[in-house]
């Protein structure tokens, strides 16, 4: 056995969504706490920052759901175990899962998983079978406890194996004083936002379930708000129809001047303190919902829809609003009171919501927490 314990994660990209931040994160951890870090994935935007963390970062095509593929991947993976002495293996999606289970079996490996998002199954026995590998862990993290209540009611997975970890964000990028004038001016110039105007915000990817859509049913209805201005902030990703469904709607609801679509910013602190109001609007549960953790980590009223993860990390009336999915009329109630806000209210709240974000939803706590499950497993390590 080496003398670092050697700890694999193994995710199918390395691109832009949480659960890639998330393993980039957690490979840093185990650097700074001296254990080896590899991170096993088909590549992506994100390994640059593997590397430069102190990670190692094997390319791997665990991304294929290809049966060929995956069976292949089964050898491929059991190699490094094995080369690598490779103590855990830590699968963060179902595709490479299912080769990493297969993988561990005759090495000296731990087999663990990330459950990341719920998923829908409805009556596929395929898929739902399909999707049981993340339940099959010999401990199972659970990004909130929404997600953890669906591993047990959807595969019947023992509470003893659910490790509850929410998501983490870094609290030194979403800091309200570090966000400079210029950095601001910058955004509303891109976004084409008047002097003064009022921003409802609602980030996310241009996909039906996040319900850009809802939010310009409610932006119609505030007629008495002229100078105020939405910007749905994030890329179509290849969803032409949906995006050009987006614009016909803005344009039947006369709102082509107040409804902004704009593409993904690399710069979402200063979206954030540009925002009166941050919206998350999601028809689905969504299994954590950064973006209302986000938002309230740099002060900003929230309103999330109160379904999925969004109801564990918003204190109703206290660090922001949340609503039914899909009502639009309930929707525009909730930004009349939060635009409404005095000023000493809007600070006090701002002051909890960071307060919140700071006792719960910390990058650190995230890490130090994954670590804990790590070392859970390495006390029962095979000799």
């Amino acid at each position: 056995m080496s003398k670092k314990p050697v700890i694999m994660q193994v995710i199918p990209n390395l691109g832009a969504g949480g659960a890639e931040q998330t393993a980039v994160d957690v490979a840093a951890a185990q650097v700074k706490a001296g254990m080896k870090a590899i991170v096993v994935s088909n590549g992506g935007p994100r390994v640059p920052e593997i590397l430069r963390c102190g990670a190692q970062h094997i390319q791997l095509p665990v991304h294929s759901k290809n049966p060929f593929v995956m069976a292949l991947n089964v050898l491929r993976l059991r190699a490094l175990i094995r080369k690598h002495d490779v103590l855990i293996v830590h699968a963060r999606s179902r595709a490479p899962a299912w080769s990493c289970l297969e993988a561990v079996k005759g090495t000296n490996a731990h087999f663990m998983t990330t459950c990341h998002a719920p998923y829908n199954v409805r009556d596929n026995k395929f898929k739902r079978f399909y999707n049981s590998v993340i339940s099959q862990g010999e401990l199972v993290i659970a990004n909130s406890w929404f997600v953890g209540d669906y591993l047990q009611k959807e595969y019947k997975l023992s509470q003893k194996k659910i490790r509850v970890i929410p998501r983490g964000i870094p609290m030194e990028k979403f800091e309200p004083r570090l966000v400079s004038p210029e950095r601001m001016m910058k955004l509303t110039k891109e976004w084409r936002i008047p002097d003064g105007a009022q921003i409802i915000l609602l980030p996310g990817r241009l996909t039906r379930w996040k319900g850009q859509g809802v939010l310009i049913e409610a932006m119609a209805l505030l007629t008495d708000y002229p100078e105020l201005y939405c910007v749905l902030l994030g890329d179509d990703q290849g969803r032409t129809e949906y995006r050009e469904e987006l614009e016909g709607l803005i344009r039947s609801k006369g709102l082509e001047g107040r409804v902004r679509i704009a593409p993904h910013c690399d710069d979402m602190a200063s979206a954030y303190q540009l925002a009166s109001v941050v919206v998350s609007a999601s028809i689905e549960p969504e299994g954590f919902g950064r973006i209302a953790v986000e938002s309230q980590a740099m002060g900003r009223p929230t309103i999330a829809t109160n379904i999925g993860g969004s109801c564990e990390t918003i204190l109703p009336n206290e660090t922001g609003w949340l609503v039914p999915p899909n009502d639009a009329a309930t929707l525009a109630e909730a930004l009349r009171i939060a635009l409404s806000l005095s000023e000493d209210l809007q600070i006090a709240m701002a002051a909890h919501a960071m307060t919140h974000v700071r006792a719960y939803y910390t990058k650190a706590h995230m890490t130090e927490a994954t670590l804990n499950v790590y070392r859970e497993i390495l006390k029962k390590t095979k000799k």
